[in-house]
């Protein structure tokens, strides 16, 4: 049996994931800072600093006794979906442009095609024609 896990463990597909996986949690980590740190401040900018997360419906108002919250509020928060959905459009759109940039990075230079050499019939026959056309 460890024999057989081993066999499976060291299988190219696993230690492929293996390092996918390691570099995917960096990569986040990248694209997290990315969008914390500078597209999400020019959003707030662009916005007037409305922090979405806020915005929620309150069903049942919590109950403080004594300075005390006796039974906290009940509420749907769909402010944390909106600003979940907008990190996720900004985290997605990041991916891409980097993706794209890494992409253009690798892209081989196209080959240029050269044109195939014309037969002897062909060349003679250009010959007349542009005789002709005189």
């Amino acid at each position: 049996m460890l024999k057989e896990f081993k066999e499976f463990a060291m299988r190219g597909n696993v230690i492929d994931m293996a390092v996918g996986l390691v570099m995917g949690a960096a990569f986040k980590a990248i694209v997290d800072s990315l969008v914390e740190n500078i597209i999400t401040p020019l959003i707030g900018l662009a916005t007037a600093g409305i922090d979405f997360s806020d915005l929620k419906i309150v069903l049942k108002n919590a109950v403080i006794e004594g300075g005390e919250v006796v039974q906290p509020e009940v509420a749907l928060s769909y402010g944390s979906v909106i600003d979940t959905i907008i990190k996720f459009i900004m985290i997605s759109f990041c991916i891409f442009l980097m993706v794209k940039a890494i992409n253009k990075m690798h892209r081989a230079p196209e080959a240029v095609e050269e044109a195939p050499a014309k037969s002897e019939e062909v060349l003679l026959l250009e010959e007349i024609r542009d005789a002709l056309k005189k």
